[in-house]
């Protein structure tokens, strides 16, 4: 029985060292559940959520949720128009630390908060967050991943397109490229989902996100696009890939939303499919 219990622990000592733990791995962390930086000369704002439990030695998957325009960090941890995080955290069942930060007035909408990230000053707020948690908080830094709704999603495709290197995978939902895309040269690992009925962000607006990646990814592309079922949806998970960077698409028959319901569902496919999405990696 030792001699098992000896080989779990080399097992778990040589998973450690595989991962590329940041600076913060067995420091006591600062942090607090609000936290505000100077970033680009302005006060900014986010949310650190830890799991449950959290074991500074242990490191953890990061991931950056976005709001939409008008949302803020604390309605998404709060679940304000949907659940909390979009439910993501109970998939990752206390795996990761989940940051959730705050956009800026968007001028041109109302005033609201949103991704404009002018002069790429909201990917300078993330690198800024980065940085101030990687030196606090342990975490793996091959497995950091963004996802958001809406203007969420425009900074989520903007990250992926200008830190393809720091982000391992994207989580877009419902979203056109309104955040921009500055770089959009390399690789990342790609999954976006879209309403065919969107009457904000339309359909039509996301296929080039999308198909930027089922190029840059090396993926085999699917022509024509089969549309979801009617109150359903479809699913791509694109073949001929790069193994390093999958990309998956999914198509419902519904208008903007982070929640769709197929008919008859009692819950939205959302949470598992990104968390799905993101678990692959290791």
């Amino acid at each position: 029985m030792r001699g098992l219990s000896l080989i779990s622990e080399l097992l778990l000592l040589a998973s450690t060292a595989l991962a590329a733990p940041s600076a913060g791995c067995g420091k006591t962390p600062t942090l607090k559940a609000n936290n505000t930086i100077t970033s680009g000369g302005k006060q900014r704002y986010f949310i650190v959520k830890l799991p449950d439990g959290y074991d500074n030695t242990k490191p953890y998957k990061l991931v950056f949720t976005f709001h939409a325009l008008g949302g803020s960090g604390t309605q998404l941890a709060q679940g304000g128009i949907s659940s909390a995080y979009w439910g993501i955290p109970s998939a990752a069942n206390n795996s990761a630390i989940f940051i959730s930060p705050n956009g800026q007035s968007a001028g041109s909408v109302g005033n609201m908060m949103g991704w404009g990230n002018r002069n790429g000053e909201d990917i300078r707020f993330v690198d800024d967050i980065m940085a101030a948690l990687s030196g606090d908080l342990c975490f793996n830094t091959d497995l950091v991943f963004s996802t958001g709704f809406s203007y969420g999603g425009a900074i989520s495709y903007a990250l992926a397109c200008a830190r393809p290197k720091v982000f391992r995978a994207v989580a877009v939902m419902s979203s056109n490229p309104i955040s921009g895309c500055d770089g959009g040269t390399e690789p990342i690992a790609y999954y976006h989902q879209q309403g065919t009925k969107d009457q904000a962000l339309p359909y039509r607006g996301a296929l080039p996100m999308r198909d930027k990646y089922v190029g840059l990814n090396g993926c085999k592309a699917v022509s024509p696009d089969p549309a979801p079922p009617a109150g359903g949806h479809v699913k791509i998970v694109y073949e001929g890939c790069n193994p390093k960077y999958p990309v998956t698409w999914i198509a419902f028959d519904g208008d903007h939303t982070p929640s769709p319901r197929d008919s008859g569902a009692t819950s939205t496919f959302t949470m598992s499919e990104i968390w799905s999405f993101f678990s692959q990696f290791t």
